[in-house]
């Protein structure tokens, strides 16, 4: 087995806990649940649709650090506190997912860190 490799990029937001944005292991890389936190701020974004972007540009940004790209993506888990703003999150997943369409889970939850309203995470391919 290869060296496992953290990311860290300082683009993204710092982690909420004992982990890292992403780590890296015999060309596949492991995102880390991400919210729509401002990295320059260090706050999330003023509402759903604003959270959404802000963390799949957060998604992104880890990514191409790690020498990977959204097009790379095999995978993606969302969690998403209120289901009936499904329609929304689809609009604005499918601008950052025109034409490359990973694998997809969504699910409703009760609550995410610091008072989050949606959240991702993915695995992606390295070169």
């Amino acid at each position: 087995m290869s060296d496992i490799q953290l990311v860290h990029t300082d683009k993204a937001p710092a982690a909420v806990g004992p982990y890292s944005q992403a780590s890296a292991v015999n060309g596949t890389l492991y995102v880390s649940g991400q919210l729509g936190i401002i990295p320059a701020e260090g706050k999330l974004a003023e509402g759903f649709q604003a959270q959404t972007r802000q963390a799949l540009e957060n998604i992104k940004t880890i990514l191409e650090e790690a020498g990977s790209s959204l097009n790379k993506v095999l995978a993606v888990d969302v969690f998403i506190m209120d289901m009936s703003r499904f329609a929304e999150l689809n609009a604005i997943y499918a601008e950052y997912f025109p034409e490359h369409k990973p694998a997809r889970a969504a699910v409703q939850v009760a609550a995410l860190p610091l008072g989050g309203l949606v959240e991702f995470k993915c695995v992606a391919v390295i070169d």
